[in-house]
Formats: structure tokens, sequence, C-alpha cells
């Protein structure tokens, strides 16, 4: 019997580590496009948050579904589970959580390997492209999906010669309109 539960959760780790390489992969060619059909990096920035926004909205259930994780507690409950659990599931690290506001309003997670920037350089021309930036987008989606408005940007990404990538997060507010039916249990 244990062998058969180790045999499966083997090939969980294995699906999940393909599907994490395969969005690493295809990435990097949605990227180049963009690059290509805007003019400049900031609009390649806004479609790229905008993009990862409308995954997070979807992903949430997925999400929710796949880790059994109830409600937060709290905004240091939020950042353990994104950080323990969600980047773990869909990109196969676990960044640390760091740097909270005196206020615990606020953190950053530190992505010591950021598997979305794997074998990519910026071309001089795209200084001020935030690679990575769909990132934000999902983070912020998810989060609004169960009631919470935040504010999520890069500060530091070792595509630009940083020493870490570092993702800062904002409690805003908690939201109280109405929501899917399927996402009251959580929030």
């Amino acid at each position: 019997m244990q062998k058969q539960v180790d045999r499966n959760k083997s090939n969980k780790e294995i699906q999940t580590l393909s599907n994490s390489e395969l969005f690493t992969l295809t990435y990097g060619a949605l990227v180049t496009q963009l690059c290509k059909d805007y003019e400049n990096d900031e609009e390649v920035n806004k479609q790229l948050d905008k993009m990862g926004y409308n995954i997070g909205v979807r992903l949430i259930e997925d999400f929710l579904a796949r880790s059994t994780i109830g409600r937060c507690q709290d905004f240091r409950e939020t950042a353990d589970v994104i950080a323990k659990v969600a980047f773990k599931m869909y990109l196969g690290i676990t960044p640390s959580v760091t740097n909270w506001s005196p206020a615990g309003d606020e953190f950053s997670l530190i992505l010591e390997n950021n598997p979305l920037v794997d074998f990519v350089e910026l071309p001089d021309n795209h200084s001020t492209l935030i690679y990575s930036n769909l990132l934000c987008g999902v983070l912020r989606g998810a989060l609004e999906m169960v009631q919470m408005a935040v504010d999520v940007k890069f500060v530091q990404d070792t595509l630009r010669g940083d020493n870490v990538t570092e993702i800062r997060m904002k409690f805003i507010k908690r939201i109280e309109e109405n929501l899917p039916f399927a996402l009251h249990r959580i929030c």
C-alpha cells in the first residue's frame, strides 16, 4: 500500500513539474509576442498584469479544490499559504516571506529562483520590462476572489541585476461585494 501511495505522489510531482516547465517555456514566447505587438515596455507590463489577473481569478477555484485550504484568519496566514502552498503547487518553488511592515499589512516574497526567467536575458532596448509581471496579476486576481484587495509589484528582479527577485504585497482592504457561491466557504 505504501509503495502505491509513494508512486501516486511521485506521479503528481512529475505532473506538477511538467506543467510548470511547460508554462515557463511557453511564457517566454508570450512575452516575446507582446513585445512585438505593443510599442513600449509599459504597455507590455500592463498586458502581463491584466493576463495574470484573469488567470488568478480562475486559478483560485483550482487552488482551493486541490489544496483543501480553509479560510485564512489574517494577512500573515495568507502570506504563508501563498508562499508555502500556492507557489510550490504551481511553480515548484517556495519563496520566503519577509520584510513585514510594522502594521502587518505589507510583506515581501523573496524568490531565490524564479523559474519564469530561466535562460532569459533582457535586451538593452527593454530595460523597463517587468518580465514576470504576470505573477503580480495572478496574485491580485486570486486574492480579489477571496475578498482581499491587494497591491502587488516587483521591487527587485534578478533580470535587472538585483541579487534576488522581490515581490511586494500590500493589503488594501477587505472587499464586501457578493462573490460566487463556491467561494463563500473560505471568505
